[in-house]
């Protein structure tokens, strides 16, 4: 998804909306000091992956930074991930499922009204 992020930040800069992508890399251990540095800096979270919203490790990011780095917050956490659905077989269906940097796009705008 870092890719997909990539391109709605360089789509939305044209828009003058700044984003600041990071990439944790591994879940365990979690650099969780550049994702609240970024909090911090930023006043909001989007988390985007391709997990499910219910159960996905975007949900725990969620909860640490909602435990730990709350004050810093301007704006609700914002999940942006394949749906609660079934994986599709069909690789045509992926562009469906999965996340892309459009949905990225409307998300933010949604977090920035």
């Amino acid at each position: 998804m870092v890719y997909e992020a990539i391109d709605a930040a360089n789509r939305l800069e044209e828009e003058e909306i700044s984003l600041e992508v990071i990439d944790p890399r591994t879940l365990v251990p979690l650099d969780e000091e550049t994702i609240f540095r970024s909090v911090k800096k930023t006043g909001k979270l989007i988390i985007v992956h391709e997990d499910n919203l219910t159960g996905g490790w975007g949900a725990e990011v969620a909860a640490l930074v909602a435990e730990k780095a709350f004050d810093y917050l301007d704006a609700p956490i914002k999940r942006i991930c394949a749906p609660n659905t079934p994986v599709p077989f069909a690789p045509v269906m992926e562009n469906y499922y999965l996340p892309g940097a459009e949905d990225i796009i409307n998300g933010v705008r949604q977090l920035c009204r």
